[in-house]
C-alpha cells in the first residue's frame, strides 16, 4: 500500500480573512483587545484596534 501514499506541498501566496469584533463580549474585553492589537502592531493590527475603539466610542457606556 506505500506506493499509494502521496504528498502534496503547497505555498501560500495570499490570505484573505475578516476580523469578527465580537459585539457581544464586554466592553472591557474588546478595550482589551484593541490594546494588545496597538502593542503588537503588526500588519493591519493598529487599523482594526482604531476601528474597534471607534466602535466602542459609538455605544458609549452600553452592556448587552
Amino acid at each position: 500500500m506505500l506506493p499509494g501514499i502521496r504528498g502534496l506541498r503547497l505555498e501560500v501566496t495570499e490570505v484573505r480573512a475578516k476580523f469578527k469584533y465580537d459585539d457581544h463580549k464586554p466592553v472591557e474585553h474588546r478595550a482589551a483587545v484593541a490594546g494588545r492589537l496597538t502593542e503588537r502592531g503588526q500588519g493591519l493590527d493598529v487599523a482594526t484596534a482604531r476601528q474597534q475603539r471607534r466602535r466602542l466610542d459609538r455605544i458609549g457606556p452600553w452592556k448587552p
